[in-house]
């Protein structure tokens, strides 16, 4: 995953809710009784662990029974010391106490928010560290550890979990992903491990998916009492070898191989992680208190219902005529990236009802805004709109043709709007290279590349040399 260019935008949830989320997690809920718990009688060791001794009185403390009881007591332990809820008072003689950012926990949601990150830092760096026997005698004997006798490479591991997460950020964000739908853990694993390019994986490539997707399901399980994820695990029988992995064929054939889905606390803590490593995460609600132009080019690589999810919070803190106002200034423009403004505020000016009128009208004579101008008015039958001419029309086509490109690339629907127009209009091309608008040349070179019928496209062709000369002259 690339940090050059923004990632999808995340709808999330009120930090309110969030918070609430955050506290009734099993981890966090656990590590603040431990935090309330601990006092003058407390004892750790050089670590700041809980002294085995004290352990199963932190369990009957949690209510947990069973063989992991232990562990799952040490673990919450770990938590608390490691977000500041325990504070090691004396490290010689292993004293403990509340720590000060135990308050934080019956403060502002963002406080506890700030406390569940924190948690989940130390989460996931627990969930890349194996259970590998012999590593604690090694630590004892004081020496470097040498990893490779241990076939783990700590940074390798990191970047694997880091990776998968981010690939899962990525599958419940983007408009055409699982959204809250849970994701196979196959698919999840492959997208780290299989070349997109791939078209048949080798058995090599097959087996690196399989175990990948045996440590993820013990990251995954680990990951789960912090509320990062749901996870359905891998069958047991599967794990246990009782049965010979197959091909799913099914909805429940594929839920055995494990499932995963981020919650939206799980949505939060990887944005914000995301943040913290460079990347650019934009959420919904961000623009909302800027200006038209950051709106209108903040959600210009946005998809669909994305940039309408935006744009309707944008609008709801404004009246709608200054809104209307703000946002046809801000599409002005002759820079490349104008045409996909100006589509972008087409689309926001759509939600606003016949109170806006009045600054549509106001641009009817620009030659920017004139053509969007006369389409919403036409749209609401609104009396006296002036006829376009036909210059304005064709200025209006190159604009929404340039947009289109930019926003969807040579999509299917652009290649069918491309073959309408030629088929429509069977001199365009002999006018639309005079057309003085900064894309025309570019337009028409994509109408050449997306039409099918190669006389058109020659046609095309030609008419974008014609107006790169034009341009150069």
């Amino acid at each position: 995953m690339s940090d050059s260019s923004p990632l999808p935008p995340v709808r999330l949830r009120p930090e309110a809710e969030l918070a609430r989320a955050a506290l009734s997690t099993p981890l966090l809920s656990r590590a603040a009784r431990l935090a309330r718990w601990a006092g003058p009688e407390t004892r750790v060791d050089g670590g700041g662990s809980l002294i085995e001794e004290q352990v199963p009185a932190a369990a009957e403390l949690l209510g947990l029974t069973g063989d992991y009881a232990a562990a799952d007591a040490a673990e919450a332990w770990g938590v608390a010391v490691d977000t500041g809820l325990v504070e090691i008072t004396d490290e010689e003689a292993g004293t403990v106490a509340p720590g000060a950012d135990l308050a934080l926990l019956t403060g502002a949601p963002h406080d506890v928010l700030t406390i569940w990150l924190a948690a989940l830092d130390t989460v996931v760096a627990d969930a890349g560290v194996p259970d590998l026997e012999g590593l604690a005698a090694a630590l004892e004997e004081g020496g470097e550890i040498d990893f490779s006798t241990f076939d783990w490479d700590p940074e390798g591991e990191a970047e694997l979990l880091d990776g998968v997460l981010g690939n899962l950020y990525l599958l419940t964000v983007g408009e055409d992903g699982p959204g809250e739908s849970p994701v196979p853990l196959p698919a999840l694993a492959a997208s780290t491990i299989v070349p997109d390019d791939l078209e048949e994986p080798s058995n090599d490539v097959l087996e690196q998916v399989s175990d990948a997707m045996m440590k993820l399901d013990e990251q995954f399980r680990l990951l789960e009492p912090i509320g990062l994820v749901e996870y359905q695990p891998v069958d047991e029988e599967l794990m246990a070898g009782e049965e010979e992995p197959a091909e799913p064929v099914d909805e429940d054939d594929i839920a055995r191989y494990g499932l995963v889905r981020l919650t939206p606390l799980g949505l939060y803590g990887l944005r914000a992680r995301l943040l913290e490593a460079g990347f650019e995460a934009p959420a919904v609600g961000e623009l909302a208190d800027k200006g038209a132009d950051a709106l209108l080019d903040g959600t210009a690589t946005y998809g669909e219902f994305a940039a309408r999810a935006e744009t309707e919070q944008w609008l709801g803190r404004r009246e709608p005529l200054a809104s209307a106002r703000e946002l046809l200034a801000a599409a002005r423009g002759a820079d490349t990236g104008a045409p996909l403004r100006r589509l972008r505020c087409q689309q926001a000016l759509s939600l606003l009802g016949d109170a806006a009128e009045p600054a549509l009208r106001e641009v009817l004579d620009d030659p920017e805004l004139g053509g969007l101008a006369r389409v919403w008015l036409s749209e609401r039958g609104a009396p006296d709109v002036p006829a376009p001419s036909q210059d304005l029309v064709f200025w209006l086509t190159v604009d929404t043709i340039a947009a289109q490109l930019q926003a969807e690339g040579n999509s299917e629907e652009l290649q069918a709007l491309v073959e309408g127009l030629a088929e429509q209009h069977s001199g365009f091309f002999s006018a639309a290279w005079r057309v003085e608008h900064p894309a025309t040349a570019d337009v028409l070179e994509a109408m050449g590349r997306l039409h099918p019928d190669k006389r058109v496209a020659k046609e095309a062709r030609k008419a974008a040399f014609k107006a790169r000369s034009q341009q150069q002259g």
